[in-house]
């Protein structure tokens, strides 16, 4: 029995007709013993039972439908023109005829499903098992499975009109699909679609745009908001409610007021909460959508208004100023942005009926209708003036600026001009009253000398704020002796930025020493390193990694205490070592900008600081994760 069971058996016995089918019969049988099936629904075993196959609807429907396609493209080529009337006729009989039919067909469709999922056997199944999609699917596909494919014709289940099916066609309600027109009429009767709400970005990559905006505005701030800040957000998204701010303090009005400017929801309808007879300061952030009357009914409804602050101001025209003028206003610091439509006689007129109690000026691009003659009438109208500012007036010049040498109350002098004025004529303020001054502002005027810095350096005293920017003449050995051994204090503001040597041909080449060098820099952080605040040194690429290196040595022997933001951009000898040594000696810093500074690759930031600019695919900002061991 061994050996028989172990002889292989040949080929012929293996495809004869005697083992074949005894061999299937046998297979046949162990299925039927193991009885393995596929998971059933109930409806399935429903149809089942009374042998309804889903599969034979789905063929027969689609044998009727190919049946139906071949009668209607058998139309013969040699049909007369006299019997297409006859046949116009009949087709408009059968059109009726197959919706009624089709109508009738679905009727008893639904009443079997209907059936179906009435039938205690269902009902059973679906308690006992999570089944219900499975039936839901099946449902479906016996309610389409007359339904014709896109290309094909049918008949509008509306208004029985035969088209051709598109991907695109509605669903009539009862069943079947619509013509265009149709599906066009029931789009405007059915209710508007809610759009589905948008998810909320999840995680920093998200959220990396809004950061990187805040960040750029100055306003990104680490650690969750606080909950002043959070109900600011929920009051401007929501500021269509509002009535009255009531009594809040001012610092959360100017909160609201800038968050509104920002998100451009500023207008007449908002201006209204933030007029109140009591209070006595207005700031408008963006006021582009207020008109003449909106700025008028400002001193209509704010008697006693004192501080003024306007931005975007296009409106605030002559007849503005007019109504200012005529009113009993007194105010003491006007700050107009953008108002360029005032002529220079309401400028001159205002000064000299309204100038008596005004302390503080800023004027922001009025073009050439604020000039030399306004600067001139200041020190006989505006005797209390202590703040100026005049930036991107074409029409100021050198002449305007001598007569600011009278103004022997002014402390915080800005100026910014689109034309060259001489060294000396800063040198004449200086010498005048740079004693009492605590700001001095020069921007963009590449031809300052030394000769302002030791004008600086011999007469000011109480300077906290100093900004000279883009000067192509200044030298590093100017620089150096305005902070040796200077008798004013230290500097919380400074702001030397691009102040460099610029040579299209040998930029990087320096053999004067133009601009602000080494021995400038270590001047600088030796004479206001214990009290500086803010340091921007951007563009200043002429100095020296080693100057860096031993004003921020990396044992941190230096402590530079009340550092919170530095700008050294563009300072290309910047390294990931330099970097890693102002962290050891800033402990304070908040954020430092390294932008175009490409030795800069893989930098590690301590918790709670921002390093703003780094060359690699980081990203623009690194939030600080790991803690500060050394």
């Amino acid at each position: 029995m061994i050996r028989g069971s172990l002889t292989p058996r040949s080929h012929h016995q293996e495809l004869s007709p005697v083992h074949g089918p005894a061999k299937m019969s046998r297979q046949q049988n162990n299925r039927s013993s193991r009885q393995i099936r596929g998971p059933q629904s109930a409806l399935t075993d429903f149809l089942a039972s009374h042998n309804i196959s889903a599969n034979q609807i789905r063929l027969d429907a689609d044998a009727r439908r190919r049946a139906a396609e071949q009668e209607n493209g058998a139309s013969s080529s040699t049909q007369q023109q006299a019997a297409e009337d006859e046949v116009g006729e009949s087709s408009t009989v059968t059109a009726a005829v197959t919706v009624t039919t089709r109508t009738s067909r679905r009727k008893k469709d639904q009443k079997v499903i209907d059936k179906i999922k009435a039938s205690k056997t269902c009902q059973k199944r679906k308690r006992n098992a999570d089944e219900d999609d499975e039936d839901d699917d099946l449902l479906d596909t016996l309610l389409r499975e007359r339904a014709p494919l896109p290309g094909q014709m049918d008949n509008c289940a509306n208004c029985g009109k035969r088209f051709t099916v598109t991907a695109y066609s509605r669903n009539h309600p009862d069943g079947g699909l619509l013509c265009s027109p149709c599906g066009k009429e029931m789009d405007k009767d059915a209710p508007p679609k809610k759009k589905p709400s948008k998810r909320a970005a999840a995680g920093p990559v998200g959220r990396r745009r809004q950061i990187q905006s805040k960040i750029l505005d100055g306003t990104f701030q680490l650690g969750a908001k606080s909950l002043m800040t959070l109900c600011i957000e929920t009051l401007a998204k929501n500021i269509d409610l509002a009535e009255d701010l009531g009594d809040l303090p001012q610092p959360v009005i100017d909160k609201i007021a800038r968050k509104l400017s920002k998100h451009r929801l500023l207008n007449p309808t908002t201006l209204s909460l933030f007029l109140q007879p009591t209070t006595d300061e207005v700031c408008i952030y963006d006021g582009a959508k207020l008109s003449a009357d909106d700025y008028i009914r400002i001193f209509q409804t704010v008697p006693g208004l004192k501080k003024l602050k306007a931005r975007n101001a296009i409106h605030f025209k002559d007849e503005v100023m007019d109504f200012l003028v005529s009113r009993k206003t007194e105010l003491e610091d006007l700050y107009l942005h953008g108002s360029n439509l005032i002529d220079e006689e309401k400028w001159l007129e205002f000064l000299h009926k309204k100038g008596k109690s005004l302390q503080s000026l800023r004027v922001y691009w009025t073009d050439k209708h604020f000039g030399d003659s306004a600067l001139a009438t200041l020190p006989s109208s505006c005797p209390s003036l202590v703040r100026l500012k005049a930036c991107h007036n074409q029409k100021i010049t050198g002449e305007g600026i001598n007569h600011l040498a009278q103004l022997k109350h002014l402390k915080h002098l800005s100026i910014d001009l689109r034309s060259h004025v001489h060294s000396d004529v800063y040198v004449n303020v200086l010498s005048s009253i740079g004693r009492n001054l605590e700001t001095f502002s020069i921007t963009r005027e590449i031809d300052l000398d030394n000769t302002v810095l030791d004008a600086i350096h011999n007469h000011c005293r109480s300077l906290q704020k100093l900004r000279i920017t883009d000067s192509e003449v200044m030298t590093d050995e100017g620089f150096a002796r305005l902070f040796t051994n200077w008798e004013n204090k230290c500097l919380v503001f400074v702001d030397l930025q691009k102040c460099r040597h610029v040579d299209s041909a040998n930029p990087r080449q320096n053999p004067d020493n133009i601009g602000l060098c080494d021995k400038g820099f270590k001047a600088l952080m030796a004479h206001s390193g214990r009290k500086i605040q803010h340091l921007n040194v951007h563009g200043c690429r002429h100095i020296s990694a080693k100057a860096f290196e031993e004003v921020f040595p990396a044992d941190g022997k230096k402590v530079y205490p009340e550092l919170k933001n530095l700008e050294i951009s563009f300072c290309e000898e910047v390294s990931d070592f330099i970097v890693g040594s102002i962290f050891k000696c800033c402990p304070n810093i908040h954020e430092l900008n390294v932008f175009g500074c490409m030795q800069v690759k893989s930098v590690r930031v301590p918790k709670g600081k921002i390093l703003v600019g780094v060359p690699n695919a980081l990203g623009m900002v690194i939030e600080g994760v790991d803690d500060d061991e050394e």
